[in-house]
């Protein structure tokens, strides 16, 4: 599937001039320098209504983006990495309540951190198991490094993980190195971005006896035609985006760094970050989820009641992510917004002051890139552009602004 124009915009409820309002706002983005280039591509009901592309995908050599540009998906691996996990939920391999300890026995006796320095950290019990859909909602107490916000931020840096996984450490390892860390909280008390997607990869893993690459191929990738999708890149491989952070004056800098682990197979494959894609494959997986699990009346991978309960607010007491937040994160807003499993789910628009359906689930990644479908305008959305970090820039906010202005059905 190519990302083309597949229905005139106002066939599909949009106004034509309204969506070049839309690149032209983002078109400045590159003019200024603040990114190279970018891709988006909306679509309803499946149907590619507008997809536009600007700037370049390498500007040091000159590269244009192209409809066939790859790009870090970073944190939009998580979803597809849930999809996994809940495929093999409908099996009956596990339930949703199952402490992971089952599988990981390395997650038994957990700790959590209560007070002091990285140095003598003072940690208590954990009052309950990590479960599976702790991990699925980040309620588990399990964090990032690269966070910079707490003790056990420090904890992880100072075990080697920070914006990449351990050099040298598997899965396997690496969920061992996590288990030896004290927790953020209580499993199951508050909300904390981190590491829980990768250990849900490790999970599907041992539960699937097969390497979450090859489950993520085989059962996802593979069915829906994602035939550019993959966790890593050939060095030479020129339609791969570079990635940059900004630079002084507002005007971004390489980070050839970072970017070049993509060349890489990890030996850790983060089911939490790890995935490179196209815009056309990533458009199949949102076309998935908004036909509540199948497409093009193929293979179904979930039952549409699944793919409604992963989008639910699953947070304790119905909470929203604005009560429940531990801080040092601004991947979404935080008011009006609850947490599925594997996504956010837009409870009420209005506190965050930014319009989107109720029950629109959505998320993005480090480099800056987004996604959301909302199944009440049947609307789907990707944004791909590769700046680090995702916070940058309110490029997220603008995008729904925008194009739910442009829509006049």
């Amino acid at each position: 599937m190519s990302i083309d124009r597949e229905v005139a915009p106002e066939q599909a409820g949009f106004d034509k001039r309204r969506l070049a309002r839309l690149d032209a706002h983002f078109a400045r983005y590159v003019e200024d320098g603040r990114l190279a280039g970018w891709q988006l591509a909306i679509a309803r009901d499946g149907r590619v209504v507008h997809s536009s592309v600007h700037g370049h995908r390498d500007a040091e050599a000159g590269l244009p983006v192209e409809p066939d540009t790859l790009w870090r998906l970073y944190s939009m691996t998580k979803p597809v990495t849930s999809v996994a996990a809940m495929m093999l939920w409908e099996e009956g391999r596990f339930e949703l309540t199952d402490p992971i300890a089952e599988w990981l026995p390395e997650f038994r006796d957990m700790r959590v951190y209560d007070k002091g320095s990285a140095n003598a950290p003072y940690t208590v019990p954990a009052a309950e198991p990590i479960r599976v859909w702790h991990l699925l909602t980040h309620t588990s107490g399990l964090t990032y490094g690269f966070l910079q916000t707490s003790v056990v931020d420090a904890l992880y840096r100072k075990a080697g993980y920070d914006l990449t996984m351990k050099p040298g450490a598997d899965l396997a390892e690496a969920c061992r190195d996590f288990a030896a860390l004290p927790l953020l909280f209580q499993p199951g008390t508050a909300w904390g971005y981190g590491v829980s997607t990768d250990v849900l990869g490790r999970l599907v893993e041992v539960v699937a006896g097969v390497p979450l690459p090859e489950f993520v191929r085989t059962r996802i990738l593979e069915p829906l035609g994602m035939r550019d999708t993959s966790w890593s890149v050939p060095r030479d491989e020129q339609r791969l985006a570079a990635l940059y952070v900004p630079g002084p004056g507002g005007r971004r800098l390489r980070y050839d760094l970072l970017g070049d682990n993509a060349f890489e197979e990890p030996k850790a494959p983060a089911g939490g970050g790890g995935l490179i894609s196209t815009a056309a494959d990533y458009q199949r997986f949102m076309t998935m989820l908004l036909n509540r699990g199948a497409i093009d009346g193929g293979e179904r991978l979930l039952a549409p009641r699944t793919v409604g309960f992963m989008t639910r607010n699953h947070l304790p007491g119905g909470a929203d992510l604005d009560t429940l937040q531990t801080g040092g994160f601004a991947e979404t807003t935080f008011e009006g917004i609850g947490f599925g499993l594997g996504f956010a789910v837009v409870r009420d628009p209005v506190p965050a002051r930014v319009f989107s359906s109720p029950g629109t689930f959505y998320w993005g990644g480090a480099a800056s890139t987004a996604f959301w479908v909302d199944p009440v305008e049947r609307l789907t959305v990707g944004f791909y552009t590769q700046l680090v970090p995702s916070s940058t820039y309110p490029i997220r906010p603008q995008l729904r602004q925008l194009i739910y202005s442009a829509m006049t059905d």
